[in-house]
């Protein structure tokens, strides 16, 4: 059968398999299908408003592509490397959202001399936008540190650093239900991060055996927060020698995670949510790729 298209007539199998491709090409480029890049970042916009961030920090859209297209698949990642850029582009996402903010410190140029350059310059290329919470879900009730609070039977929790609203802001005092040993400790926050190891500081006078009544914990590097907290325990990802030693001299045990190690768990459970709150009309995946840089061997 011949079908008139233009001046031209084709078969209507051709025709067939013509509405196809075009499909399939409106599917590659996001046209026709997810949502508009402005109602993802109002979706992020709701969970974590910009006032959750530190002052410090680079929070919000920070690669936007010339030529907008819509969302319909989204790459979480806890750090944004070279590898992860390119498993979005694989996965055809249209969007990345990177926890820990690549671009910092202020880009002088955006050549290929640089990996955060090149990142940004293949994002660019392949249209594919970047965000960046980073210390906004770590202050958000739901975010980042309430996940690594999860651990713990918790009785009571509260910001150590309160914002404004004093429900949020920066770590976590828990105060547990029941008491746990600190190896219970331990093992409770291996399986909650799903590490083999830490690394663990008992306190002075202290046996493992020995029970914790409250927390006091960071996720990523939570010295400067920890410091001089009343708690049984100290739980972040990172903390520097003397810190760790002045806390267990002072009667505070401490887990170190490594520093991402503390946050990416998160990224698992938070992706279903995500996708609920874009109404499943965006896809987001976890990466396969991002890991901390440091293992133990």
């Amino acid at each position: 059968m011949l079908i008139k298209v233009g001046q031209q007539l084709i078969t209507r199998s051709s025709l067939l398999r013509f509405c196809s491709s075009s499909a399939n090409i409106k599917m590659s480029t996001g046209e026709g299908v997810g949502v508009p890049l402005a109602k993802v970042l109002s979706v992020l916009e709701n969970f974590a408003p910009k006032p959750l961030s530190e002052s410090w920090d680079n929070t919000g859209l920070l690669v936007e592509p010339y030529s907008p297209r819509n969302i319909s698949k989204v790459l979480l990642t806890n750090d944004l490397t070279e590898d992860v850029a390119v498993e979005a582009h694989d996965q055809g996402c249209q969007m990345i959202i990177s926890y820990h903010p690549p671009i910092f410190a202020p880009l002088k140029s955006v050549v290929q001399s640089s990996w955060k350059e090149r990142i940004v310059s293949f994002l660019l290329e392949k249209r594919i936008a970047m965000y960046s919470p980073h210390t906004r879900w770590d202050s958000v009730q739901g975010g980042v540190n309430d996940w690594l609070a999860s651990a713990f039977p918790v009785a009571d929790s509260s910001p150590i650093l309160p914002g404004a609203d004093p429900t949020v802001g920066g770590g976590r005092l828990l105060k547990l239900k029941t008491s746990v040993s600190l190896i219970e400790a331990v093992a409770k926050v291996k399986e909650l991060t799903g590490l083999s190891h830490v690394r663990f500081a008992i306190a002075r006078g202290k046996s493992m055996s020995d029970l914790v009544n409250n927390v006091a914990l960071c996720a990523g590097s939570g010295g400067s927060v920890l410091k001089g907290v009343s708690a049984d325990l100290y739980l972040t990802g990172e903390m520097l020698h003397h810190d760790v030693l002045d806390a267990a001299q002072n009667g505070r045990s401490v887990i170190l995670t490594n520093h991402s190690d503390s946050e990416r768990g998160f990224l698992r459970g938070f992706s279903s949510r995500l996708q609920g709150m874009l109404d499943d009309q965006v896809q987001v995946l976890v990466s396969a790729y991002d890991k901390d840089p440091l293992v133990t061997v």
